[in-house]
């Protein structure tokens, strides 16, 4: 561990030698027109939900132009997104490839007035060295998170200090914003948002199209997946209220996921009495196209969350250990159910009775 930590301080004080900068204190950008974002180092529900950051400079400067770097892991959230005019997806995998290289570095040595390194929960050694690199005027990036430095700082001639303990319960949509407050830059909209298109939607109603049986019953969705344990409900939560919404709603109900949900999806499928279609490993834009569709879309505290966030339709988050004040979706119809750090402390009838809510037509009605 000494080692480890030897060789980490070295490295960070040749770093430090061959690319630091002076940091200017001037909050004034002067106009910039071209900018450079840099968040390849945050999961897909970190980037939507820090959206706020995109639509903010557009509203400061309309005529502005913006490059963003993600990730393999991220990029599909904001691939058609209409504050992003270029995406450019670093793969490290990919770094030792010539071709790849000069292509990544023709596109940091252009011209940009301003580059932009967002944070949220963690500093990145890489996204910071990625901004240093760039051709920028200005390099605006994390002094500190939560009172712990920063100790890349040196690679941005502009620092900020962010600290969530300032606002325990803001939101992470309002939060990613402080990284270029002090710039003047803001807004007063922190909803996500994702763009999709009519290939998108076409993809959407035909998936509809292949199992709904009367189009005035409701269309819902459910995620029960999730990254991480603690963030799963019980499957058999979900088994049980996806029976009261078909038996008292008639409902139309498909399931959302990845390869990396496979387990949880086929122990529900097993366990459901009729046909539940699933929607899997599709692009972002499309799903959000699905949802976009739908009477109500139900998951838990996991990406896909922040992607019907980013959608009007009516949503149940299911939270557990994490603090929904900062990370639920904001918006009419974005609602949230949280009892306490264990998720399974919600029942199945706590869920079902907001739904009851968010389902307009009565039971009665339907069963007529």
């Amino acid at each position: 561990m000494a080692r480890k930590s030897f060789i980490s301080n070295a490295l960070y004080r040749i770093f430090q030698k061959l690319f630091f900068v002076e940091e200017n204190k001037c909050r004034d950008l002067n106009n910039p027109r071209k900018f450079l974002i840099v968040r390849q180092h945050n999961q897909l529900g970190d980037l939507l939900a820090g959206v706020s950051v995109f639509r903010a400079i557009k509203e400061k400067y309309p005529e502005s132009y913006l490059t963003l770097v993600v990730s393999t892991s991220n990029y599909q959230g904001l691939v058609k997104n209409r504050f992003i005019d270029r995406i450019f997806i670093f793969n490290k995998k990919k770094i030792y490839n010539p071709f790849y290289l000069i292509k990544f570095l023709k596109l940091l040595k252009e011209n940009y007035d301003v580059c932009i390194v967002p944070v949220t929960v963690s500093i990145s050694f890489t996204s910071n060295l990625i901004a240093r690199l760039s051709n920028a005027g200005t390099r605006i990036g994390p002094k500190s998170l939560n009172g712990e430095s920063n100790n890349s700082a040196f690679f941005f001639d502009r620092r900020v200090d962010i600290d969530w303990r300032k606002y325990p319960d803001s939101n992470v949509a309002e939060i990613s914003l402080e990284i270029i407050r002090p710039f003047g830059i803001t807004t007063q909209n922190y909803k996500s948002e994702i763009s999709f298109d009519e290939d998108d939607l076409k993809v959407a109603k035909k998936f509809i199209g292949s199992f709904r049986q009367e189009e005035g019953n409701p269309l819902i969705g459910l995620h029960v997946g999730a990254g991480k344990p603690q963030n799963r409900w019980s499957l058999y939560k979900y088994i049980a209220l996806i029976g009261l919404l078909r038996n008292d709603y008639k409902a139309d109900i498909y399931l959302t996921g990845s390869s990396g949900d496979y387990e949880e999806i086929n122990f529900v499928k097993g366990e459901i009495p009729f046909k539940l279609p699933l929607f899997m490993n599709m692009e972002i834009p499309k799903v959000a196209a699905l949802i976009s569709l739908s009477d109500l879309f139900i998951s838990n505290d996991t990406g896909i969350m922040h992607v019907a966030g980013a959608v009007p339709t009516p949503q149940i988050s299911i939270f557990g250990p994490t603090n929904p004040f900062n990370w639920a979706p904001i918006g009419t119809n974005k609602f949230y159910i949280r009892k306490s750090e264990l998720i399974d402390d919600i029942t199945t009838e706590d869920v079902y009775n907001l739904c009851t809510y968010l389902l307009p037509t009565a039971k009665k009605e339907l069963l007529k």
